[in-house]
């Protein structure tokens, strides 16, 4: 992997480009037994978080590497309080892989200076994703259920399972 690394705002121009990066991710994933996300996106899920500046592009070396929101909402955290960054759809190619640490850094320092906490969730039968979040720093916060299809985040579809991870920044 590239040393050089960009993190570019995602604009509506690039839908197609973040959808590709989510759909060879939940495939990978699928191939892996791990029904994290649907096995493709919708433009519709992703187009409120790219309109609103919350969705980035992450690129090395030139080429598309990964996606990722940090949005400043998540009902799926409304019992607990205080000002948080909500990381959403971290999505690595295979090419990039590894990719992933460097892009939760990314986050953090992004938040660092704002006094905000960094959340995430994952499903919580994805043990090795939970094993891999604790170990870059999150502590487990418990697990909810949403409704929904997985990375669709509705409240009228069945229940999903997924467990909170926080990570306190200085």
């Amino acid at each position: 992997m590239a040393d050089d690394i960009e993190f570019l705002r995602a604009g509506p121009e690039q839908t197609t480009e973040v959808l590709a990066v989510l759909d060879e991710a939940a495939a990978w994933l699928r191939s892996r037994g791990v029904d994290q996300w649907p096995a493709r996106f919708e433009a519709a899920w992703i187009e409120p978080g790219i309109a609103q500046g919350d969705t980035w592009i992450v690129r090395t070396g030139g080429r598309t590497a990964a996606t990722v929101t940090l949005d400043w909402f998540d009902p799926v955290w409304s019992d607990h309080p205080g000002p948080a960054g909500y990381l959403h759809r971290l999505a690595v190619r295979r090419h990039a892989a590894g990719l992933g640490a460097r892009i939760l850094d990314w986050a953090a320092a992004t938040l660092a200076h704002t006094g905000r906490h960094l959340r995430l969730d994952c499903l919580a039968a994805n043990t090795a994703l939970r094993a891999y979040y604790e170990s870059a720093g999150f502590t487990h916060r418990g697990d909810t259920r949403v409704g929904g299809a997985p990375g669709q985040r509705r409240h009228d579809g069945p229940a999903t399972l997924v467990s909170r991870y926080e990570k306190p920044l200085a």
